[in-house]
């Protein structure tokens, strides 16, 4: 996920101070390209970069950094893509920086879609509707036309778009293929299902159907990141936040396939600290990914998915034994 530093540089342009829940500290981390070196054959689909260098906030700790690199797929091999966008259309929409930059920002889209790809439309304000039914995706003239006919107004129903997007998504089902909603909104759902703990639950059902969801934040005022970021944790997808067409090309073009062909689900990385060499330790952001030991091997518990040439970083925050940058005393039997 990348929302978090895309919404917080937009707080800031503006010459806002952003809330600190609105701060997530792996999202920065994750926004950029670090040129990790992508594993040789897809055989081996993950390679693991290390780099250990001092804390620049206190010289007795050290910051490793674990970076995580998947296969990239070509191109020309990337498989059939069934793709359901499910977009707000609600009266809070009708802004500069919402419903015309998501048309702007959908069309960048349109013309990497193929003849074997599939393509539909659903809208969502007081109720949800179907404005593009599922179509060959090399129709280019004819996806645009329906997103130029977008209008603003009404209500937002998330939950019963969501519901129609899922279904759609189902009868156009592609086996081996690349099944995703995108659902594009400003804000929070304020009529039908509107508890955020029912809609994960809702997104969670789906999810197990094969079906992944992104979400992609736009605007200010109502719009409520942390529930975009977890329908998409829940969703088996990724979150991101655009703001301007820069921003579109980037997650929509340039990040494409390593957001929309998965290679791996569920993933879990284990980090284990020699106790002779690390006195303490901390990972810095994952807050609401950090899973308890006994989960790691618990294939029941959701974990994250990685795209093809997708990069994963991490950072902890080491204090070496005998560096004097022991924070917390030493344990009783810790030598037993």
């Amino acid at each position: 996920d990348t929302g978090s530093y895309a919404n917080v540089r937009r707080m800031l342009t503006d010459g806002e101070l952003p809330p600190a829940d609105a701060v997530r500290a792996e999202e920065f981390l994750n926004y950029f390209d670090y040129g990790y070196a992508p594993p040789a054959t897809r055989e081996t689909p993950f390679r693991v970069t290390t780099e250990v260098a001092p804390a620049p906030w206190n010289a007795q700790r050290q910051l490793m950094l674990v970076g995580i690199k998947g296969y990239e797929v070509p191109k020309s091999q990337i498989p059939a893509a069934n793709i359901v966008f499910l977009i707000d259309t609600s009266g809070s929409m009708n802004e500069p920086n919402k419903l015309p930059l998501l048309r702007d920002a959908f069309k960048r889209m349109v013309p990497n879609l193929r003849a074997r790809d599939r393509v539909a439309i659903v809208v969502y304000a007081g109720s949800a509707g179907l404005v593009l039914e599922p179509t060959p995706g090399d129709q280019h003239e004819r996806i645009i036309a329906a997103l130029d006919s977008l209008a603003a107004g009404g209500s937002t129903n998330g939950g019963a778009g969501i519901a129609l997007a899922y279904t759609l998504a189902q009868q156009s089902f592609i086996k081996g293929g690349v099944n995703r909603v995108i659902l594009a909104t400003d804000g929070d759902f304020n009529v039908g299902t509107t508890d955020d703990e029912a809609l994960k639950t809702l997104v969670a059902d789906k999810r197990k159907s094969g079906i992944a969801l992104t979400t992609l934040g736009f605007g200010e005022g109502n719009y409520n990141d942390q529930l975009a970021e977890q329908l998409a944790d829940v969703g088996n997808g990724n979150h991101a936040y655009i703001d301007t067409l820069a921003e579109a090309n980037k997650v929509l073009g340039d990040e494409l396939s390593s957001t929309m062909l998965t290679i791996a689900k569920d993933v879990k990385i284990q980090v284990e600290f020699n106790p002779a060499l690390v006195a303490e330790y901390r990972l810095i952001g994952y807050e609401n990914r950090v899973l308890r030991s006994e989960d790691f091997n618990n294939d029941k518990v959701d974990a994250g998915e990685i795209g093809a040439g997708h990069d994963v970083t991490a950072l902890y925050e080491l204090t070496l034994v005998g560096s004097g940058g022991e924070t917390s005393d030493a344990l009783r039997y810790g030598a037993s």
